[in-house]
């Protein structure tokens, strides 16, 4: 229980550090969560379900507030904790890290993202949900560029306005279930004209989150608005609560349903992927290339998701670990970028990788953990993705295979038009010792898990074989 109490308890004492501590406290805050996990990660067990809180009691409106991690959800704990620290890291040099009321947020969401994580309620998953969104909102409207306003309400309304449509859909079990257990939920006898709409519901929400085309209009004025830490917790780990709640909540709680939307959302997926690459290629806002980037892949991990095979959800998940890690490195190089021209448009950068060699070899090395070279976790990931989207469907593979080449032609062309020529400034300072380690530390362990995926695919392994065992006896619709 303390993975999910240690990030309240220090997200409410950072509100009251004074500023000249912020910044060293919140870096030493976070490395104690994540020491912990990994102490925890390191004892346990993948075939066991472990809980936090086992609260056999049901309360009237049938919430019972178990908790407990399977592999998956100690897997995407130890993401969070280790993106807060990366975060936390990365922004120890900027003007927010300073202020108590951006550290004490930074652990509040964190506090949600642990909770979306472990809990066994269908409620208490919504709840955590919605308690993630008031942390990082707060965080852009206050820190956030002065235009951002506009896009920050698009933001808010899209993804409250889908998260409603998922209350909608765990409610709509109270009708046939004692509890909102997630053991009750998953075999609840649920009429089957009701199950679609039920997994329809899950969908909207996780669609808008992720985001998956045609859902995506908030996603790149947002991240190319909001602050550097903002943009790195969006993309690294909040989108993964949708991708992580499509495992495991809306496709076995309603498996029956995903015949009906299995095609639609894969073609939706490969659409992304494709119109992705392409905008990022003909757009000048680095950070908005990395947008819709990011944008391309998740069509790509959305795809495996929905396929629902022992090769596609382990390929999802090896991606959305290296997505994570891409994510930050990007976003970081991107602001890094940004601070030294004072533009984030490619066509007045340039050179910068003369004026600081430290900054050119680090993105450099980041841009070859995004193209997925061999030896890196995301050649592990995509071979594994694409392989199961061809053997669903053979056309759809090929196209989504394009995006190997495609992001190759973005990725390079943003180092080069950024790095690489004569300097389109006088002087330029290199990379702070924190920059040069969060950059290694994504390198490190981008190689390591490509060199030895193992290490991840032996955790979620059982998890994913149970899920894949039991949607096929849980009768979760009558006839």
């Amino acid at each position: 229980m303390e993975l999910i109490l240690l990030p309240l308890i220090l997200g409410l004492a950072s509100f009251f550090i004074p500023s000249r501590w912020s910044r060293t406290s919140a870096l030493l805050f976070s490395l104690v969560s994540l020491v912990v996990v990994i102490i925890k990660l390191s004892s346990f067990e993948p075939d066991v379900k472990e809980y936090f809180l086992n609260n056999s009691a049901t309360n009237a409106l049938g919430i019972t507030f178990n908790m407990a991690v399977d592999g998956l959800g100690m897997l995407m704990l130890t993401l969070s904790n280790l993106v807060i620290f990366l975060v936390a890291l990365a922004n120890y040099n900027r003007d927010e890290s300073s202020k108590p009321v951006f550290n004490g947020l930074l652990f509040l969401m964190q506090f949600g993202l642990n909770g979306v994580f472990a809990a066994e309620d269908g409620v208490l998953f919504y709840m955590f949900w919605e308690l993630t969104l008031i942390p990082v909102f707060l965080m852009l409207y206050w820190f956030g560029a002065k235009e951002n306003q506009k896009n920050l309400l698009t933001f808010f309304l899209y993804t409250l306005f889908g998260s409603l449509f998922m209350l909608l859909a765990i409610l709509a079990w109270s009708a046939y279930t004692p509890s909102f257990d997630y053991s009750k939920l998953m075999y609840a006898a649920v009429p089957s004209k009701y199950v679609c709409w039920i997994f329809s519901g899950f969908l909207l929400a996780f669609a808008v989150k992720i985001p998956l085309f045609p859902f995506h209009s908030w996603q790149p004025p947002t991240y190319s608005t909001a602050p550097m830490a903002g943009t790195m917790l969006l993309s690294a780990i909040m989108l993964k609560m949708a991708l992580f709640g499509m495992i495991k909540w809306m496709i076995p709680l309603s498996y029956s349903a995903l015949k009906f939307w299995q095609l639609p959302v894969i073609i939706l997926g490969v659409v992304g992927i494709v119109y992705g690459a392409v905008i990022a290629l003909r757009e000048n806002n680095l950070r908005k290339v990395f947008a819709f980037a990011s944008i391309s892949h998740l069509g790509l991990i959305t795809a495996g998701i929905m396929i629902f095979s022992m090769d596609s959800l382990m390929g999802s998940v090896v991606q959305m670990v290296n997505h994570s890690l891409i994510a930050i490195g990007l976003f970081l190089c991107a602001d890094i970028a940004m601070q030294r021209f004072g533009t984030s448009d490619l066509q007045a950068m340039g050179g910068l990788a003369k004026l600081a060699p430290r900054f050119g070899f680090w993105f450099g090395v980041t841009v070859l953990v995004a193209l997925s070279v061999p030896l890196t976790a995301g050649f592990i990931g995509e071979f594994l993705l694409i392989k199961a989207v061809y053997d669903y469907h053979a056309v759809l593979g090929i196209i989504a295979s394009l995006t190997l080449v495609l992001g190759a032609v973005y990725m390079i062309r943003s180092y080069q038009m950024s790095s690489m020529g004569t300097p389109k400034i006088a002087s330029a300072n290199d990379l702070a010792w924190n920059e040069i380690a969060v950059l290694a530390i994504i390198a490190v362990l981008a190689v390591f898990l490509g060199i030895y995926p193992n290490a991840l695919l032996e955790l979620v392994k059982p998890s994913v074989q149970y899920l894949l065992e039991t949607v096929k006896d849980a009768p979760n619709l009558i006839n």
